[in-house]
């Protein structure tokens, strides 16, 4: 998360569309409640994983910024990927069964996140040891939560 920026409660909403290797497509959708937060250009949202997205037990936290985008993962789950158009960022993944180099090659970036929050969309390819692995979509809006956090 950014240091000491200010974070209002929001309704975060993903969709996700997921083509593996073959070209099977596989579509989620999630809507919960999160932390937004805006600051001279650069913004921060951050919101806890469920069941449905298989990472019960982990905080998401996206800090975007005229450099890119970085997603955090802590809990059950800890990793981080950076997103800048046009570039590809590998990451070292820990496996049961040893170390695997993970390859992201963003596509595309595009934010209209503002201060009271917005859209943002990452398309990106990932391959696993230099071998395809699939293409992920996100499209997240963020709003901020006018009446306080959903029960």
């Amino acid at each position: 998360m950014i240091e000491n920026m200010n974070m209002t409660d929001a309704i975060i909403s993903i969709t996700g569309i997921q083509h593996d290797a073959s070209g099977q497509r596989d579509e989620v959708n999630l809507i919960t409640a999160g932390q937004y937060g805006f600051e001279d250009g650069r913004v921060c949202f951050t919101y806890e994983e469920s069941d449905l997205t298989g990472l019960d037990g982990t905080q998401t936290t996206f800090s975007v910024s005229p450099m890119g985008v970085v997603l955090r993962r802590e809990g059950s789950t800890v990793s981080e990927m950076l997103f800048e158009q046009g570039k590809k960022h590998f990451i070292l993944c820990e496996t049961p069964f040893g170390s695997a180099a993970l390859g992201v090659d963003t596509r595309r970036v595009k934010t209209s996140l503002g201060e009271h929050g917005g859209d943002m969309e990452l398309d990106y390819n990932v391959d696993l040891n230099n071998t395809p692995v699939g293409r992920n979509h996100f499209k997240i809006n963020v709003k901020e939560s006018k009446h306080g956090r959903p029960n």
